[in-house]
């Protein structure tokens, strides 16, 4: 089996120029209740800043579907696809886009089980094959089970994950971390993997890093350090600080380690502790999106991702309705590069 690494391919850095950001409709009233026209509203202004500097390729499931969305989502710069999906989270269940030899293009999927068997939607676990049938290039399947939000990637050989989700029995119980290891390395074309360890209270991708570590330039990391005392997550966070402030990438760089506040203690409708982040905004061409929640810390979190992103408009969109279905934006935003505004 050729892997894309083996191949010369690899998975570019979030801020480097997309052709496209790929998205899905929220669609499903049995899934998402009395959140989904609160859900649908956050979709739109994340639509609408992504719109800004690229396209917005749209999963609708059905006519009706398309229908509404056609409606809502006005820019010239949004494509529908009728392709059905169980929910949301392109990030985990889209592929993943490469760049290759000569400016090509790729994609690469993996197994996907419904994070550990959590969560298992009809559809889902063709998404990927859908999608990187509607693109050109080369296609790359890995036979393991790994989601895009459980991986982080600076674009230099490094990649950043935790052993919270990838060494989890509910994923690829046969593989130790050195498999684990050389199977990112060959599927993302990258060289060292750096370990975090656990995620959110209640996260249910099993400690996914895009909501506890993100890079936002080579070398860089944003990690969240907690502001309160009833903060759910300190020991967590204040042990990610710590881990992610040892690292040395794969060019020999001791990594830069950038704190913003944590959310704070963040509850869902029925009163249980919600993995709320600020970590999981997205980059697009033209914009940072930030999930806020309503905590006293949003403007501040915006802020401090404003002077890391000074080429691009950072904002801030309430996400509360899309975490009660489990994540923010990030996790519903899968990118491909390309050479920026069309």
């Amino acid at each position: 089996m050729t892997t894309p690494r083996a191949a010369g391919f690899r998975m570019p850095p979030e801020w480097a120029p997309h052709e496209s950001t790929w998205v899905a409709w929220p669609s499903r009233a049995d899934l998402w209740r009395d959140n989904l026209e609160p859900a649908r509203d956050a979709f739109v202004r994340l639509v609408a800043a992504v719109a800004e500097g690229e396209r917005v390729e749209v999963l609708v499931p059905d006519e009706a579907n398309e229908r509404a969305a056609r409606a809502a989502l006005t820019s010239a710069r949004v494509r529908f696809h009728r392709v059905p999906f169980g929910d949301i989270w392109l990030r985990d269940t889209a592929p993943i886009f490469l760049e290759g030899p000569l400016g090509t293009r790729g994609t690469v999927r993996f197994a996907f089980n419904g994070w550990g068997g959590k969560y298992v939607l009809d559809d889902d676990d063709r998404v990927a094959e859908r999608i990187a049938g509607l693109t050109d290039g080369a296609s790359f399947v890995m036979p393991w089970v790994m989601e895009g939000g459980a991986v982080d990637t600076d674009g230099g050989g490094t990649a950043i994950t935790t052993r919270q989700c990838l060494l989890n029995p509910n994923r690829n119980p046969r593989m130790t971390a050195g498999d684990v290891e050389c199977a990112v390395s060959d599927a993302l074309g990258c060289s060292k993997v750096l370990w975090l360890g656990e995620g959110l209270q209640n996260d249910h991708t099993d400690g996914h890093v895009d909501t506890i570590a993100r890079f936002v330039s080579p070398g860089v990391v944003v990690v969240m350090e907690p502001r309160t005392r009833d903060d759910p997550n300190r020991r967590a966070l204040e042990a990610i600080a710590r881990d992610a402030a040892r690292f040395v990438d794969a060019r020999g760089r001791r990594i830069e380690v950038v704190p913003i506040p944590s959310p704070g203690r963040i509850v869902d409708p029925d009163g249980r502790i919600a993995p709320a982040s600020y970590v999981n905004f997205y980059i697009s061409n033209a914009s940072v999106v930030v999930p806020t929640y309503g905590s006293p810390f949003d403007d501040e979190a915006v802020a401090r991702l404003t002077t890391l992103f000074p080429q691009r408009r950072v904002i801030g969109i309430d996400a509360r309705a899309i975490l009660t279905g489990g994540g923010a934006f990030h996790c519903i935003t899968q990118q491909q590069p390309g050479r920026g505004e069309p």
